[in-house]
């Protein structure tokens, strides 16, 4: 019987975890137009928590000609024109990520808060619902109701459905 050849060791122990994944970011981040994959994860720090919270990098793309590029932002119809009025900001900012000025034009696209894939704007965290507490009328009525059900499950399913049904009614 052969003998297997002794285990290699490829790395010095733990290492760390953007190490491991820094290529397929590069890579990724590369075929985006972006030299450096900074200016992507470290979006919120160079620009800042509000233009941050409204707008998000999507696209560099270099001219045939001239120097610099030209960054493409995505953001909300309703903030395209608060972002376009701090475009040299924006560009102060992302330029001195780079360290010179690289990005010599903006471009903004707008976009629904929803949509597909690469539409699906959501820049800021998502506000907290309020918690509500159920009426005690609703809650008892929603039990008489449901009380003929045998399966605990779906009883307790039923209750829940019919103390929001019967419940005080959201305002939109």
């Amino acid at each position: 019987m052969a003998q297997k050849p002794p285990r290699r060791s490829f790395g010095k122990g733990f290492q760390r975890t953007s190490t491991l994944v820094e290529r397929q970011i590069r890579k990724a981040g590369e075929t985006r137009g972006f030299a450096t994959s900074r200016l992507l994860t470290h979006w919120a720090e160079i620009v800042g928590p509000d233009m941050a919270s409204i707008a998000r990098p999507v696209n560099v793309s270099y001219a045939r000609s001239g120097m610099g590029a030209t960054l493409t932002v995505l953001t909300t119809g309703a903030q395209a024109p608060m972002l376009e009025m701090q475009k040299d900001k924006l560009r102060e900012r992302v330029n001195a990520c780079y360290g010179y000025q690289a990005i010599s034009k903006i471009r903004i696209t707008q976009t629904a808060p929803s949509g597909f894939a690469e539409g699906a704007a959501q820049f800021g965290a998502a506000p907290k619902p309020r918690e509500t507490r159920p009426d005690p009328a609703a809650t008892e009525a929603a039990r008489q109701s449901a009380a003929p059900v045998s399966d605990p499950d779906l009883r307790a399913a039923l209750e829940r459905l019919g103390a929001n049904v019967l419940g005080p009614q959201k305002s939109p």
